[in-house]
């Protein structure tokens, strides 16, 4: 055997040794389906669990554990600890209001989700603020279209250190860009995750401690459970829609870390 034939093999051995490590790192995404209602969480770097891997999932799925609740997570993004019985989601670190826009099509086709939690914008706050809430009203015309029976559960932001005004008004804007997806037949639903949290919930003034993650869940919960089909049970009929959007006020709480 030559010292080409040698080092070409060698090669390849690394090779398949390569493609075997990428494959099993995106085989858990594909296999963790237990057949229940998929829910989409979609967002950046809150939505993935910055500080706390897994973020307000780990607290969200044990919820829906304890409540009886068979729930898919869904996504193309994984991770989070053992208690985190489902690891797939839709939170890209970093990305903006219009990164998701560009995607979320392709994200919503592959898998078909029921329902989405949308808490995305934060990342909008350091640049062009004053457009954002065009942008997710944007967002949010992309997605209903693309998944028109899914529902979508829409959350103000989290507070952030150094952008409160922005913050303040890109909040202050989303009820109204909710309630006129409702009156246009949307299955849209507003969640106020923004006042349930403080900035002794963060954990370096952007992202939440391990108490600000568990009073989201607990806000996302407590909006699902409103919305009859969001997390199972028999899908809604198709009626009128409402006058105003659903919305859903977290109470201040205290999470034990996990």
């Amino acid at each position: 055997m030559t010292r080409r034939t040698r080092l070409f093999g060698a090669a390849a051995a690394v090779m398949a040794v390569v493609a075997t490590a990428v494959t099993f790192a995106i085989a858990p995404a594909n296999a963790e389906s237990n057949g229940g209602v998929r829910v989409m969480p979609l967002g950046d770097s809150i939505t993935d669990g910055f500080n706390v891997p897994g973020g307000y999932r780990i607290d969200l799925w044990q919820k829906f554990a304890a409540g009886g609740y068979r729930i898919d997570f869904v996504g193309s993004m994984f991770n989070g600890p053992a208690s985190l019985g489902d690891h797939d989601h839709e939170g890209h670190s970093g990305w903006t209001i219009s990164q998701v826009d560009a995607n979320v099509v392709n994200w919503l086709r592959a898998t078909t989700p029921r329902t989405v939690l949308l808490h995305i914008g934060t990342n909008d706050m350091y640049g062009d603020p004053t457009a954002a809430a065009s942008r997710l009203s944007t967002l949010i015309d992309r997605i209903t279209s693309t998944a028109p029976t899914a529902d979508v559960f829409v959350a103000t932001i989290i507070p952030r250190s150094g952008t409160e005004n922005a913050v303040r008004t890109y909040n202050a804007a989303i009820p109204g860009i909710v309630q006129g997806k409702v009156n246009a037949g949307r299955r849209v639903h507003l969640v106020d995750i923004g006042s349930a949290l403080t900035y002794a919930d963060l954990a370096d003034g952007i992202h939440p401690n391990a108490t600000g993650y568990g009073k989201m869940a607990t806000a996302w919960y407590n909006a699902l459970r409103a919305v009859p089909g969001s997390i199972g049970g028999t899908p809604p009929t198709t009626t009128p829609p409402p006058t105003t959007p659903t919305r859903v006020y977290a109470p201040p709480m205290v999470s034990t870390p996990w």
